[in-house]
């Protein structure tokens, strides 16, 4: 009896699942116990201006970035070496008294108009020579009178119009040869076309040297009083004789007296003969 009720309560408890312990659920709802978190170190706080330091050094220059700073220092010393020189002219003009600035002024439009009359001269010849029904006949007729200007400029042919008469008494003999240079330079930079000191004519060759207490053209002894007969506008070549620190206070610093007259009409009838060149030919030839 006991043999058969042991049986079937035997194979009733290997059907059943093992028993599990009672303290499974309570172990399995419980949360694993969190870790303490590790703090990274903390790194020190950079200022504003350690920051600034570490972004420009070391410095990381490119090829390029190189060239433009080449290119920018040259544009930057070209603007100061312009910007100087500019101060020095300014400084120069500062000093000067305001009639002093005038004068300067007026020679400066005079020689610019000079040169517009000249422009306007050749742009005349070459609208004659386009529009000329004879042509051939129009540039002989330019060619002669080419011919003409050229001999008063060589000194070959004489010439008149107005222009000024300076005449300059050296009785202390004290007057050097580049003084009179220096009146000569400065009357043709002021439009002088035809020059004359004491019967020899000044041409671009001309050259004047001392000779004892005279001066010597071209070989040519002169003695004081020199007088210049100048051909060129009178309103351009006696302004730029009185210039100051110009031909005349020169010359009066040593004692020399200067006088300047206009003219209407001054003739220039010294002559010098025509030299052939030795070695330079025409190209049309």
């Amino acid at each position: 009896m006991s043999d058969a009720q042991d049986e079937p309560e035997n194979r009733l408890r290997k059907e059943l699942p093992e028993e599990v312990p009672a303290t499974a659920p309570e172990a399995a709802d419980e949360e694993p116990e969190a870790k303490p978190e590790e703090t990274p170190e903390e790194t020190p706080r950079l200022t504003g201006r350690q920051r600034l330091v570490q972004g420009l050094w070391p410095p990381r220059v490119s090829r390029a970035q190189l060239i433009v700073a080449v290119l920018l220092f040259g544009l930057g010393f070209g603007l100061a070496v312009q910007v100087a020189s500019n101060s020095d002219s300014d400084s120069a003009l500062r000093g000067a008294r305001q009639e002093d600035l005038v004068r300067i002024l007026d020679e400066l439009d005079d020689r610019t108009q000079r040169l517009e009359d000249e422009k306007q001269g050749l742009q005349k010849q070459r609208d004659e020579l386009e529009n000329s029904s004879d042509q051939a006949e129009e540039a002989r007729k330019q060619t002669v009178e080419k011919e003409k200007q050229l001999g008063i400029l060589a000194g070959t042919v004489a010439a008149q119009g107005p222009g000024i008469t300076m005449t300059i008494d050296d009785t202390k003999g004290t007057v050097e040869a580049d003084m009179l240079l220096d009146a000569v330079q400065e009357l043709r930079a002021a439009g002088a076309e035809a020059i004359q000191v004491n019967g020899v004519r000044v041409v671009a060759s001309t050259y004047l040297s001392d000779s004892g207490k005279s001066v010597s053209v071209d070989g040519n002894k002169i003695n004081a009083p020199y007088r210049f007969k100048v051909i060129g506008k009178p309103e351009d070549l006696e302004p730029a004789l009185n210039i100051p620190g110009g031909v005349v206070q020169t010359l009066e610093k040593e004692q020399a007296t200067v006088t300047v007259d206009r003219s209407n009409k001054i003739v220039v009838d010294a002559l010098r003969a025509a030299k052939r060149p030795d070695y330079a030919r025409s190209s049309s030839q």
